[in-house]
């Protein structure tokens, strides 16, 4: 078994994978040709020794994710729009800033969708459970309340989405991603045949992380009271760091170590990822597996 800590995520019509060698992001293009866009970020825990800390390491290494992952949509994104108008806002801020235009549409979009995770997972089940205070529940059946919508809005959102046609095209890369890691990792050739004999279940995977944020969140706001619904969410979004970090903590531990531990905490996430991952078609496994080479320098 190849001890590696290679990731990816899944792009429009292609894979986005970081390695060794750096950060790959392969795209089957409209001519049916797979690019290759090549990025040698440094990530933040290599700058700065205090963000490579436990606990600490996991908040770091989520923004870093999100970072990473938003610039390789985006380039994917312009592989099949490079005929599109931009927009105003995209042409004034590249008119004004230049080159870090960029940078800043980027930084714009990862707020947005981190402010948006965290309105519908975390402040709107508060909101809704604030309701309940009323009638002189006590806080532990507010905390199960709570646990419950929030799980609730998880579970109907992903399947939602799982749903969409488009949506369905990325999460057949997403399958592809897993075949191939999990191909590498167990030391066989990178073929499409032996990718395709993998499973599409990996325990580091990013819903693994989702839904363990999910159950870290609901034992650590058990701790806290129910003062007023705006000191309850200011609570929430300050624990977010700390729900983070022992979240990727616990990631680790999954990807490092099997057993029938293991096996009970991981199973929640893989049993999600049936949702997550489609079975990809072989041109998707080949574009994934170009993606794993480039980024681990084995071509």
């Amino acid at each position: 078994m190849r001890n590696t800590t290679v990731g990816g995520q899944a792009v429009i019509e292609g894979v986005m994978m970081r390695g060794q060698s750096g950060i790959a992001t392969a795209v089957r293009n409209p001519e049916g040709n797979i690019v290759v866009n090549h990025d040698y970020s440094v990530p933040l825990s290599k700058k700065h020794k205090v963000l490579s800390w436990p606990l600490i390491r996991g908040a770091v290494a989520l923004i870093d994710s999100m970072k990473i992952g938003i610039k390789s949509l985006n380039w994917s994104a312009s592989i099949f729009g490079e005929d599109e108008e931009p927009s105003r806002f995209d042409k004034f801020l590249k008119d004004k800033f230049g080159e870090k235009g960029e940078k800043i549409i980027e930084t714009i979009t990862m707020i947005f969708s981190l402010s948006l995770s965290i309105l519908l997972f975390f402040v709107v089940p508060t909101l809704i459970t604030g309701l309940l205070r009323n009638y002189d529940l006590p806080h532990l059946g507010l905390n199960a309340i709570e646990a419950v919508i929030r799980l609730s809005i998880f579970l109907g959102y992903l399947y939602g989405i799982s749903k969409m046609k488009d949506i369905y095209r990325v999460f057949q890369y997403h399958g592809a991603e897993h075949k191939v890691i999990i191909c590498y990792e167990n030391e066989l050739d990178l073929t499409v045949e032996n990718a395709r004999s993998c499973t599409r279940f990996h325990e580091r995977c990013g819903t693994n992380f989702m839904f363990l944020v999910m159950a870290v969140s609901i034992i650590v706001f058990s701790f806290t009271g129910w003062t007023s619904p705006l000191m309850r969410i200011v609570t929430r979004i300050l624990l977010l760091p700390l729900i983070s970090g022992i979240t990727y903590e616990i990631l680790r531990w999954l990807g490092r170590t099997k057993g029938p531990i293991q096996k009970i905490v991981a199973y929640p996430g893989m049993m999600l990822q049936r949702l997550t991952t489609k079975e990809p078609l072989d041109d998707m496994l080949e574009v994934s597996i170009r993606a794993l080479k480039e980024a681990e320098g084995l071509v």
